[in-house]
C-alpha cells in the first residue's frame, strides 16, 4: 500500500489556502463574514498559516440549531476560518483517497452525485430483473422479478467512531502533522471519541473515508454485484431473497467492527416492484416519482421565499436560482404535471405580489 509522507506542508501553502477560500464562499460571497474576512484576505490567509505551521490553531466552537425537514436534524455550523481550514484538508487528502473508493460510491465526489446514482440504479434494476421479466401472478408491468435490500446505518455522524477513524488514515498517511491536524477537527464536537458534525465539509469526506471499509467488505468479500451507497444508506440488488437475508446479516455483522449497526426499522429486504426509496424518490421498474416529504419540504421553502420576498429580504432572481436548482432534481422523476403546477404557482406568487405593489 502507497503511504504518503511530508503532505502538511502542502496544506499550509498559502496557494492552498487561497484555493479554499474560494471554495467555502461558494455561493456565500453576500454573507457578512464572507466580506469581513475578504477585507484584508491575504493577512488573514496568512494567519491561518502560520497557525497551522506554529500548531497553535484551535478551532471555534460549533454553533448548534434544530431543522425540522421533517425529520428532525440537529446542525452544527463551523466559523468560516475554520471551513477554510476543512476545505485546505480536503484538497490534499481527495485526490489521495479518491481513487481507493469504489466505483459505486456516489456521495460528495467529483462526476458522481444523486443523477448518476440514479442512473446507475436504474442499469441495476434491469440487469436483476432480466430486463424487466415479469414475476409470477404479476398483475402490472412494473411487477419484475427481484429483490432489494435497503440499508440504513443507524445515526452514523453520530457514531464515527474519532480512534478508528485516525486508524485508517494512518495506513496511508504517514505525516504527523496532518493526523494532529485531523484529530483536532474530530475532537471539535460534543463527544471527545465519536461523532462528526453534519454539513462540515470535512464529514463528508471523513465519512468516504470510514464508508470506504464497509464498500470493500460488501463489494470484495460478499462479492456482491449490485451495490449503490450515497453517504450512510445503501442499496443492494439480487434475484435472490436469500441472499439478501445473508448479506443483511453479514453486514450487521461487520459493521460491528467499525462500531455502527444498521437502523432496524429502516433497513429492510421487499421485491423491487414495491418501488425503492433512493435520494428523494421512490423508484420503480418504468418510472420514478418525487417522494411526498420532498415536495412537502419544497413547498415549505418556497413559502419562506415568497415571505422572505415580501419583506425585501430576497430578490426574485435569487430565488429562481434556487427553484431552478430543485426543478432541475425534479425532473429526473416523472413530474411533468407537478413541475407545471409549481411553476404557475410562482407565477401567480409573485406576479400578485408585483401587481399590488404598483397600485401602492
Amino acid at each position: 500500500m502507497k503511504s504518503y509522507k511530508n503532505l502538511y506542508p502542502k496544506l499550509c501553502s498559502y496557494n492552498n489556502l487561497l484555493l479554499a477560500f474560494k471554495k467555502a464562499r461558494k455561493n456565500k460571497i453576500s454573507k457578512s463574514y464572507v466580506k469581513e474576512f475578504e477585507i484584508n484576505l491575504e493577512n488573514n490567509l496568512l494567519q491561518l498559516k502560520k497557525e497551522l505551521l506554529e500548531f497553535t490553531y484551535n478551532p471555534k466552537k460549533l454553533v448548534k440549531f434544530i431543522i425540522r425537514d421533517p425529520k428532525t436534524r440537529v446542525i452544527r455550523k463551523s466559523d468560516f476560518r475554520d471551513r477554510i481550514i476543512h476545505h485546505a484538508v480536503v484538497n490534499i487528502l481527495e485526490s489521495i483517497y479518491d481513487k481507493t473508493f469504489i466505483y459505486d460510491s456516489y456521495a460528495n465526489r467529483i462526476n458522481k452525485g444523486t443523477i448518476n446514482a440514479l442512473k446507475r440504479f436504474d442499469k441495476f434494476k434491469r440487469k436483476v430483473s432480466n430486463n424487466g421479466k415479469l414475476a409470477n401472478n404479476s398483475i402490472n408491468n412494473n411487477m419484475v422479478k427481484g429483490y432489494a435490500l435497503k440499508g440504513d446505518i443507524k445515526q452514523f455522524f453520530d457514531s464515527v467512531n474519532h480512534d478508528i477513524l485516525i486508524k485508517i488514515f494512518r495506513r496511508k498517511i504517514k505525516d504527523n502533522r496532518i493526523l494532529w491536524l485531523i484529530n483536532l477537527i474530530l475532537k471539535n464536537f460534543d463527544n471527545n471519541e465519536r461523532g462528526m458534525p453534519l454539513g462540515n465539509m470535512t464529514s463528508q469526506f471523513f465519512a468516504n473515508v470510514y464508508l470506504n471499509e464497509l464498500d470493500y467488505f460488501v463489494k470484495h468479500k460478499l462479492k456482491a454485484k449490485y451495490y449503490i451507497r450515497y453517504v450512510d444508506d445503501f442499496v443492494i440488488l439480487n434475484n435472490n431473497k436469500e441472499v439478501l437475508e445473508m448479506y443483511k446479516d453479514k453486514i450487521n455483522k461487520y459493521l460491528s467492527n467499525l462500531k455502527l449497526e444498521l437502523h432496524i426499522d429502516k433497513s429492510k429486504i421487499f421485491p423491487i416492484y414495491e418501488g425503492v426509496n433512493l435520494l428523494g424518490f421512490k423508484v420503480f421498474y418504468h418510472y420514478r416519482l418525487l417522494r411526498k416529504r420532498n415536495i412537502k419540504r419544497f413547498n415549505k421553502r418556497l413559502k419562506e421565499f415568497y415571505d422572505d420576498y415580501k419583506l425585501g429580504l430576497r430578490d426574485y432572481k435569487s430565488i429562481k436560482v434556487s427553484v431552478d436548482g430543485w426543478l432541475a432534481y425534479a425532473i429526473w422523476g416523472d413530474t411533468y404535471k407537478l413541475r407545471k403546477k409549481i411553476i404557475r404557482r410562482i407565477d401567480i406568487m409573485f406576479k400578485l405580489n408585483c401587481t399590488l405593489a404598483n397600485k401602492i
